[in-house]
């Protein structure tokens, strides 16, 4: 595993949002679901889309607190511009499940 030095970990801006919007993504190459998320008023509502059907449905992602890059640029996901990364990790089948803090916490505040 190669190590990086501190300074870059802290150039990578990680907030936590509360997704505010959830929808199918049914032109995704795989299924997925479009997301707006809200970091709070310095960044604002965010868009993105996951590959996170296995566990979750947009009506279970609504209001739900996750953790996102906020400081990448966009990326056109077919007809879809996404503007954050949500972080997850794969469970043992390879299926993403979201990151998210396990109390509640201010929306916008960057992981340390």
């Amino acid at each position: 595993m190669a190590e990086i030095a501190f300074d870059d970990f802290m150039a990578v801006d990680i907030r936590v949002g509360r997704v505010t919007r959830a929808e199918p993504f049914p032109e995704a190459r795989k299924p997925a679901i479009k997301m707006w998320i809200d970091f709070g008023p310095d960044i604002g509502e965010r868009k993105t889309s996951a590959q996170i059907t296995a566990h979750y449905t947009p009506e279970t992602l609504t209001g739900r607190m996750v953790m996102g890059v906020v400081n990448f640029p966009p990326r056109q996901i077919g007809p879809f511009m996404s503007e954050v990364l949500v972080l997850g990790v794969a469970d043992a089948d390879g299926e993403i499940v979201l990151l998210a803090p396990d109390s509640d916490v201010p929306i916008g505040g960057r992981m340390h």
